[in-house]
């Protein structure tokens, strides 16, 4: 049973020990708790002061690292946060800074970006990040003096929106998420509940941290439960190890993709590993291939805990369990927040073991999409979110998907899952990568494809990786096409996209 501490991010910041570490980065000394909260206390103070307050908008441009971390945590003190991807392009910068309404723009000191010519023009006031010695430690400048009064000024409160972002708008116009307090404070808890996290943990974070993954799983959850997250630049298959032995974690996150580029350097490393303190590993924002889970753990010896999260729910749904209680692979666990149910397309509640879409409602799950009510009036039903995603739940609770709805090839009638198709191809020894997707067809309308990346020193042609999958698969859901790939493009955030693959790939009907 999760205990909900405090509904706000000040209330968050409260657990830890004065002097424990709660921020640390490799190669500087690490922020305390005590140091952070200090910090949250200065960071509104100044905001205050600049006429910034409670449910203005503030977009965070910065590399990923501490400072991005203490960013996130002080400014949702007392204002919105709105974190943006430093890799966009000048275009998508005025986009997103349009579409926010940012009353500021974080950026950090000499670090150039885009972002800074975009809030020129819009007349967005610069604030610029100075760090200091301790990791995550800062203050911010404002680039013009500003001041003001804000109309809601002070620490933060439990309705009040600490984080918007957008969806990734794969298929349609971005949406704005808000996220409340309550919602984003309910989910840290829950992840460092079902985690058991205590103050002797330590994340090392190498998820981005303009995501809700990274944010919440790794930041939030680790400062909620007193214990500290270790905050890299970002993720380095050739550095990870040595930050990982520098750091001495306790877990890391990632989602798939990632855990599979670090196989491979693996056996290089055993020393580090075999020295480690590793409880877990926690996989989560994509399904994790069953044969990646047995690798991972045979490499790291520990259990690898599966997790199921979306932007719309402050990030967690589900989570499989820690040992002694079981967690499977090909399944993303049981309920660890939410309420989760399986709901058929006209709203009624499916019984265990009924394939219909995943549907949650709880205090971590947003209210609704702004300024969007023909999105709100199709996402919710009778109190229910609907995911997009498809899925069963079993007699004992636990969750397998299917795929995301609009993700299911629909090839002349016949449903294909392509989480399916990617677990029998994964089997083959030769291959490491698999993203099955639908590509078009003039008749059927899709048909199955697949991009494959295959190990290093093995060979395998069309032919023989489609007659593999003929002994395992129906007819219908082997892969008609096959494109071997050095590497499978990915999304920011490093999950594969199955939608619009085809066309990235000019595969066309």
């Amino acid at each position: 049973m999760t205990t909900y501490l405090a509904d706000t991010m000040p209330g968050l910041l409260a657990r830890g020990a004065e002097a424990a570490p709660a921020i640390a980065a490799p190669e500087r000394p690490a922020l305390t708790h005590g140091g952070l909260r200090a910090l949250a206390t200065r960071t509104v103070a100044a905001l205050n002061t600049m006429g910034i307050g409670r449910n203005d908008r503030v977009a965070i441009v910065l590399p990923n690292g501490p400072e991005m971390a203490t960013a996130f945590l002080a400014i949702a003190c007392g204002a919105t946060t709105a974190p943006l991807n430093p890799a966009y392009r000048a275009e998508e910068f005025a986009f997103y800074l349009g579409d926010l309404n940012a009353k500021a723009l974080v950026v950090q000191q000499g670090v150039p970006t885009p972002a800074r010519a975009v809030a020129a023009e819009r007349g967005i006031p610069l604030l610029e990040l100075v760090p200091g010695a301790a990791a995550g430690d800062f203050t911010l400048r404002p680039e013009q003096p500003l001041a003001g009064t804000p109309a809601r000024g002070g620490e933060a409160k439990a309705d009040d929106i600490a984080l918007v972002l957008h969806t990734s708008g794969t298929t349609s116009r971005p949406k704005i998420v808000p996220l409340s307090h309550r919602n984003v404070t309910a989910s840290a808890y829950n992840i460092a509940d079902i985690l058991a996290l205590s103050p002797d943990d330590v994340c090392l974070n190498i998820m981005p941290l303009f995501h809700i993954h990274g944010l919440i799983a790794a930041v939030s959850a680790s400062i909620a439960a007193g214990a500290s997250v270790c905050c890299t630049p970002g993720f380095n298959a050739f550095k990870f190890f040595s930050w990982f032995d520098a750091a001495k974690p306790t877990w890391y996150s990632a989602v798939p993709t990632m855990h599979q580029a670090l196989l491979p350097l693996a056996a290089r490393h055993q020393d580090i590993i075999a020295r480690a303190r590793l409880r877990f590993v926690r996989s989560s924002s994509a399904s994790l291939p069953p044969q990646v889970m047995t690798a991972l753990e045979e490499t790291f010896g520990a259990p690898v805990i599966e997790a199921y999260g979306m932007t719309e729910a402050a990030h967690q749904m589900a989570s499989n369990p820690l040992p002694p209680r079981p967690h499977f692979a090909g399944s993303v666990g049981i309920a660890a927040g939410p309420d989760i149910a399986i709901m058929d397309e006209a709203g009624a509640l499916l019984t265990p073991g009924t394939i219909g879409e995943v549907v949650i409602r709880g205090r971590n799950v947003t209210a609704g999409y702004e300024n969007n009510p023909k999105a709100n009036a199709t996402a919710y039903t009778n109190g229910w979110f609907r995911t997009g995603d498809q899925g069963a739940l079993d007699a004992q609770g636990y969750l397998r998907l299917t795929g995301r709805l609009k993700e299911i090839i629909n090839r002349g009638g016949e449903k294909v899952s392509p989480l399916e198709v990617d677990a029998v191809l994964m089997d083959h020894p030769a291959v490491q990568q698999v993203v099955t997707f639908g590509m078009p067809h003039p008749k059927l309308g899709e048909e199955v494809a697949a991009a494959v990346v295959l190990r290093e020193g093995f060979k395998l042609d069309e032919r023989a990786l489609r007659d593999f999958a003929a002994e395992r698969l129906a007819p219908f859901k082997v892969p008609r096409h096959v494109v071997f790939l050095a590497e499978i493009p990915k999304g920011a955030t490093g999950k594969l996209q199955r939608i619009g693959l085809a066309a990235k790939l000019g595969l066309t009907a």
